[in-house]
């Protein structure tokens, strides 16, 4: 079944009891949730190609997050049943299936450990670090194009946006980090990764 939904929809509430498997086919959504008190924790952003929601299709229990479409965004869903069926038929998907949620478990388990062991600013260099990672490094430096919102970085690290615009604008004037009309560049991926890597090993 295909489906479409604008920017800013929820594609999957928290709890609910649909288990259907999403392939994204066009556009981005976060992974998310809200506590009690409506601060927002975000896990992770997922592009086009990826899929989403293997894990309620396999436990058969209630969602675990929310979903949100951060773009204009087509999908397509399959049924648990189906996507079960599917792999048990198809051994290699299976292997890759397997391969993807112990990756998943991997990056939680260490996203788990910064929020325990480092400080708040120590995990918003972790977060630039791993976007810059992901934009990819080219001659010791990344741009990403759109740059984050501050919002979006401080709901992946659990703090608060003013906390993350006093960060950012310390690494400005450290020489790390510029801004190029609507893009971040990290001038220095070497240094920020020593500093991350500096705190994890004194952690």
């Amino acid at each position: 079944m295909w489906r479409n939904y604008e920017a800013g929809r929820r594609i999957i509430s928290r709890n609910a009891a649909d288990r259907d498997v999403y392939l994204l086919v066009s556009g981005r959504v976060r992974i998310t949730t809200y506590s009690q008190g409506g601060r927002q924790v975000t896990f992770r952003d997922i592009a086009a190609g990826d899929v989403f929601g293997e894990v309620a299709a396999l436990d058969e229990r209630p969602r675990s997050a929310d979903v949100i479409a951060l773009d204009t965004t087509l999908l397509a869903s399959m049924a648990p049943r189906v996507f079960r069926k599917l792999l048990v038929r198809e051994p290699v998907l299976g292997e890759r299936v397997m391969k993807r949620l112990a990756g998943l478990v991997r990056s939680l388990s260490e996203r788990v450990v910064d929020l325990s062991t480092l400080g708040v600013q120590n995990r918003i260099h972790a977060e630039i670090l791993r976007l810059a990672r992901q934009a990819g490094v080219e001659r010791n430096r990344a741009r990403l194009e759109p740059g984050p919102k501050h919002a979006d970085i401080a709901s992946q690290v659990s703090t608060y946006r003013e906390q993350v615009t006093r960060e950012l604008s310390a690494l400005a004037r450290a020489g790390i980090l510029e801004k190029d009309g609507a893009a971040l560049v990290v001038r220095d991926v070497a240094r920020l990764e020593k500093m991350v890597e500096d705190v994890r090993g004194a952690a």
